[in-house]
């Protein structure tokens, strides 16, 4: 017994395999010359950083899942990075602070203290991309429409897994909640209330509170559907301009993606309100049938950047990686893998070194015994050396 924990990983933390670390480090590779192909630079932050610059300002959601400990050279407390949004729009505002426009993309291991969801781990690999220095809601388009094509990019229509986008939009709430005289931890229960739909809860927090409002934020719960949601949504919040504002900018994603990504279905949810509560605009979320958590998910957020000093308009998303692969089928080499001798033939080794830049896996027999992966083997033939099926 006491053996056997020498090799045990900590709950919710994996290793991968050979097998599924090749398929994973294949799709890494090709989502990420996708985002280059958008014009999205990649970027790596650390995996670790002084908590002040972590989570400053990002709320309590970050901090409770961020892992932390103490740093032996300074004595200030280190955590290891939960989420690399925040550490893109450090990188944005303070290493590059560029005027204009600018596009990063990342990716890399992340940790939580405690999973997300009763079905994550809690080491994902979070692939992500951002543009900063836009507020136009042409930028959160661009970034929605490389989060579909990345997903299509995986490759699950041919496996039959359709695909809904969830939208919604923080600045609904918001405006809900400025025309209100509530306290802040009142609103702080109310956040929780709608995001767990529980009905029962809201009514509690609001007991003592006006009919009108109670009304008005049960109603909005109620606000979830397809694209008619929309239209039942102005009719309900027309006396709240940012609100009605806001559903201009949800229909405006509804057309965009209806008429570039026609194979998605959208979703309206107008009390989504996901993230670590530093989204302040549009909030979205793919999802997979099949799968319970979203397969990629992100927003608006422009207040992030102003705690490193340059407060900048910013949108994006991210995806975990090993959620990705596992919806993804397996790309191989082309054809099977090769077992050559170990012998001392110039002409073997040009024929290894050829077949290796067509992308075959070319083994060593070590020993004279051939890799179990092995379907093929190089057989010389007069001066050539030539593949033949393994008997």
């Amino acid at each position: 017994m006491t053996s056997r924990k020498h090799w045990l990983l900590p709950d919710g933390v994996d290793e991968l395999l050979p097998e599924r670390a090749k398929a994973l480090e294949q799709l890494r590779r090709r989502l990420l010359d996708c985002c280059d192909g958008w014009g999205y630079r990649y970027v790596i932050p650390p995996l670790v950083e002084f908590t002040d610059s972590l989570l400053v300002g990002l709320g309590a959601d970050l901090d409770l899942v961020t892992c932390k400990f103490a740093d032996r050279l300074s004595g200030r407390t280190l955590g290891v990075r939960a989420d690399m949004t925040p550490q893109a729009a450090r990188i944005d505002a303070h290493s590059l602070g560029e005027t204009g426009v600018t596009r990063l993309c990342y990716a890399g291991s992340t940790l939580h203290s405690a999973p997300e969801t009763a079905t994550s781990g809690r080491s994902p690999i979070q692939l992500g991309a951002e543009v900063y220095g836009s507020a136009s809601s042409d930028a959160d388009l661009e970034v929605i429409g490389l989060m579909l094509t990345l997903i299509d990019r995986v490759g699950l229509a041919p496996h039959h897994k359709p695909v809904t986008l969830d939208v919604g939009h923080v600045g609904i709430y918001d405006a809900v909640m400025a025309a209100s005289s509530l306290n802040a931890e009142t609103v702080n229960a109310v956040f929780d209330a709608l995001q767990r739909k529980s009905q029962p809860d809201l009514q509690h927090i609001l007991r003592d509170s006006d009919d009108a409002l109670v009304a008005r934020l049960q109603g909005l719960m109620d606000l979830h559907g397809g694209a008619d949601t929309l239209a039942l949504a102005r009719q309900k919040l027309a006396d709240i301009p940012e609100a009605i504002e806001a559903i201009d900018q949800i229909d405006r994603v509804v057309s965009y993606v209806q008429a570039h990504h026609p194979e998605v279905s959208v979703y309206i949810d107008l009390t989504e309100l996901r993230g670590f509560r530093y989204h302040t605009g549009l909030v979205f979320a793919a999802y997979v049938a099949g799968v319970g958590n979203a397969i990629a998910k992100g927003g608006r957020y422009d207040n992030v950047g102003s705690v490193f000093g340059r407060e900048r308009p910013a949108t994006g998303f991210t995806c975990d990686l090993k959620a990705l692969a596992e919806q993804c089928a397996t790309h191989s080499n082309p054809g099977g893998v090769i077992s050559a001798p170990i012998v001392e033939d110039a002409a073997l080794n040009d024929a290894i070194l050829a077949l290796r830049a067509q992308g075959r896996v070319v083994v060593n027999a070590l020993e004279g015994i051939h890799d179990p992966r092995c379907t093929e083997q190089l057989i010389k033939e007069g001066d050539h050396w030539v593949c033949q099926p393994l008997a």
